[in-house]
Parts: C-alpha cells; sequence; structure tokens
C-alpha cells in the first residue's frame, strides 16, 4: 500500500495529511517566519559602517529567507517516507516548498504529483481534498 500525502501550506503552517493503508494521520507544522520588518529594539534608521549601509530591511529579509529554510528542512522531514506527494496552498509557500523538494539531494522528486492553488481551508476540507485527489 502506498503512503500518499498531501501538504496545505502558506507562510503560517502546514498541514500535513498522511494516507496510509486506510488510516489517515494529520500533522501541523507552524512557522515562525516573521511578517514585518520593523523591530522595536533595532531602531528605524538603519546604521552607517564606513561606505556600508545597512538597514533592517536587508536584516529582515536574511532572516527570513532562514526562516523559511528552516519551516521548510522541518516538513520535509516529516514527510520523508511518502511514496506520492500533493501540495496545495495559498501564495507563495507551495512553490518554495516545490523548489526545495527539487533541489534538496535526500529528497526523490519524482514523489511529487502536483501543486496546485487553493484558498485557506478548514482541516477537514484539507483532509477531504487529500482523499479526493488519490481516489
Amino acid at each position: 500500500m502506498k503512503r500518499q500525502t498531501g501538504i496545505w501550506i502558506d507562510s503560517s503552517k502546514a498541514i500535513i495529511v498522511t494516507l496510509d493503508g486506510g488510516k489517515e494521520r494529520i500533522s501541523e507544522i507552524e512557522s515562525d517566519l516573521e511578517n514585518k520588518i520593523y523591530h522595536e529594539k533595532e531602531g528605524n534608521k538603519g546604521t552607517f559602517s564606513g561606505s556600508h549601509h545597512s538597514n533592517n530591511e536587508n536584516k529582515f529579509e536574511e532572516r527570513r529567507k532562514n526562516e523559511t529554510n528552516h519551516f521548510l528542512k522541518n516538513i520535509l522531514s516529516h514527510i520523508k517516507l511518502a511514496d506520492e506527494l500533493y501540495i496545495f496552498g495559498p501564495a507563495e509557500a507551495k512553490i518554495k516548498l516545490e523548489q526545495k523538494i527539487n533541489t534538496d539531494k535526500s529528497f526523490d522528486a519524482s514523489k511529487l504529483k502536483m501543486v496546485e492553488s487553493a484558498e485557506s481551508m478548514t482541516t477537514n476540507q484539507i483532509v477531504a481534498k487529500v482523499k479526493k485527489f488519490y481516489h
């Protein structure tokens, strides 16, 4: 029996539904992604160090990149035993996950069956969509 996995993902969380031998398992992974640039302790003018100017936006982008990478690696560790994979969700998080799967040498990218857009959904709607996709 194939272990079929569906992932609904956005920047705040990923809901993973695994169908395995008639059983379903639901996992939720929260992301630690920051969604704002201004941080009270960092000030708002940026800093000058010689001819180099560093501002909060650069720091934010670097942090966000690292946090996104950590979030996607966490998801990959939860789905490494999947035989088939279906990804859906709003915005760009699903595309970043697809790119991570395609570039991560420890994951077999041929397991990825489809990536598509979907609006915000309840957990029950997510489970129903995954079941419909595989049956």
